[in-house]
């Protein structure tokens, strides 16, 4: 793949390193630059290097229409070595390409979708913020552009990349656990729905969710199946919990779930973390009962943005709490948390081809 480059004149972009003096928080920086690629004619074409700023969009791309856009994130580091590594990217890259088929948008060679995502990290490379616990967060998304206003998928799209520097997302350290609001009210997907792909329009779906959640002091909602009996996920993450034995427990993956990178690293890692890992049917009420009783000891959350979230306590809607454990965070969600984010800053050594250099060519 051809890429062509229009890069900001040089004393407009970044010439030296990123050095922050405070926390740069979560996802509220951008790089110089952004990569897109169009689909029109029945193809992926122009891959290009542009700056970052503001796209023309017809006021009836179907996309503000009818939703049709689909995202990813992922986290870039810089290691030791002064290089910058991706993490798993390939398995976003075939992510975005399921949540694609599910909207009926085009798939895009996963092989594009890395070329061009590595050729923006090597342009904005300098805008890695040099702090403890900092990454490069990355966001690939698809949204439809034809300009129609029947319902139907588009003819045409456009890909696009943006980086946010972005410090670490536990600022004040790795230390509180949050609460999650079990609702019966509230569901994020149905069976034969869009649940297992990372559409747009699912998480615009959350947001009355999350202010309910609020309202109750939680983070979140933790989003029951349709029938109110099982549980499924985090507003924005996969759910997980961990037995008296050290078992770690993740819900089976169903077409109202989205598969968690995290969560698939976790169950990948068994070994390496020394503890069985795997999927069942979680049930409210054994859930519940087996908090009660000690058999479940932590719980948590699996995402992207904060690799795992500690769950201490959950309150259902008329105000009943049930406390994990003694609420606070456990040894197992530290060490699970501590296992994945040493391999991303590669301190420690992961299965092979989990973290990807990227070259310098630019």
């Amino acid at each position: 793949m051809q890429i062509n480059y229009n890069l900001k004149p040089a004393l407009e972009r970044r010439t030296e390193q990123f050095e922050p003096e405070t926390n740069v928080g979560f996802g509220n920086l951008r790089t110089d630059h952004m990569f897109l690629m169009d689909y029109r004619d029945g193809e992926w074409c122009d891959p290009r290097v542009v700056p970052y700023g503001p796209f023309e969009v017809a006021p009836g791309a179907i996309a503000l229409h009818y939703g049709q856009s689909v995202f990813e994130g992922a986290k870039a580091f810089q290691h030791d070595d002064g290089e910058i590594y991706t993490f798993r990217l390939d398995k976003n890259a075939e992510r975005l390409n399921r949540s694609a088929d599910i909207l009926c948008i085009p798939s895009l060679p996963e092989s594009m979708q890395l070329a061009g995502i590595n050729a923006l990290i090597d342009v904005d490379r300098l805008w890695f913020p040099m702090q403890e616990g900092a990454c490069l967060y990355i966001r690939p998304f698809i949204f439809a552009t034809e300009d129609r206003l029947s319902v139907s998928p588009s003819q045409a799209y456009t890909f696009c990349v943006m980086l946010s520097p972005s410090g670490p997302y536990y600022a004040d350290g790795f230390d509180k656990a949050i609460r999650l609001l079990i609702s019966e009210r509230f569901h994020r997907a149905v069976s034969g729905g869009t649940g297992a792909s990372k559409a747009a329009g699912n998480y615009a779906a959350s947001l009355k969710a999350g202010k309910a959640a609020a309202e109750y002091g939680a983070a979140q909602v933790l989003y029951l199946d349709a029938t109110n009996k099982q549980i499924e996920e985090v507003g924005a993450m996969n759910h997980f919990h961990i037995l008296k034995d050290g078992t770690v427990i993740i819900p089976s993956f169903t077409d109202t779930i989205l598969k968690s990178i995290t969560s698939q690293s976790i169950l990948d890692l068994g070994d390496i973390l020394g503890c069985e890992v795997r999927q069942e049917t979680v049930m409210l009420d054994k859930f519940i009962s087996d908090i009660e009783s000690g058999e479940i000891i932590e719980a948590g959350g699996f995402g992207t943005a904060a690799v795992v979230s500690p769950v201490g306590s959950y309150i259902f809607e008329d105000n009943r709490v049930v406390t994990v454990g003694d609420g606070q965070v456990g040894e197992h969600t530290r060490r699970l948390y501590q296992v994945l984010t040493d391999i991303q800053k590669g301190k420690v050594q992961g299965p092979d081809g989990w973290m990807q250099h990227v070259v310098r060519t630019v």
